[in-house]
């Protein structure tokens, strides 16, 4: 299997948030994932809450990686120095924000988290096709996990 990883070092400043979602665009465009594709918006949502999460959560820069594989399903992992596992919250009716996690387990196939180094690293990943890939292959993920 092949894989191709790009990454961006994202500042620990909110307004690093967008130029993650252009870069991101950027680069599935570059992996012949079209930008009116259902997918592009998809993973472009994915990033936007793992790299917000990131940065307002923890106050510390990340590194966003996108991995293609051959297969053409998408791997983004957002990795920060914050050793503290993610907490998903419920949010109440009005509520502006805490729907994040939620919004990452029900649009990506699988999800979770890992240590790494003195941080840890949130990933997902979306099947380009769910009829020509199997669950939990592609990458080597132990399937959905929730935190």
């Amino acid at each position: 299997m092949q894989v191709l990883q790009v990454q961006l070092e994202v500042g620990p400043d909110p307004a690093e948030v967008g130029r993650a979602r252009r870069w991101a665009r950027k680069r599935l465009a570059g992996s012949g994932i079209g930008e009116d594709e259902p997918l592009a918006e998809t993973l472009v949502l994915l990033i936007s809450e793992l790299v917000t999460n990131a940065v307002v959560h923890t106050g510390c820069p990340a590194v966003l990686r996108m991995l293609f594989a051959a297969e053409g399903g998408v791997r983004v992992e957002v990795a920060d120095a914050s050793d503290l596992p993610p907490r998903p919250r419920r949010a109440a009716g009005e509520d502006t924000n805490g729907r994040g996690l939620e919004l990452v387990d029900g649009l990506a196939d699988r999800w979770g988290w890992q240590r790494e180094g003195v941080g840890k690293s949130i990933w997902c990943e979306v099947d380009r096709s769910p009829a020509d890939t199997v669950a939990g292959e592609g990458f080597g993920s132990p399937g959905r996990v929730h935190c």
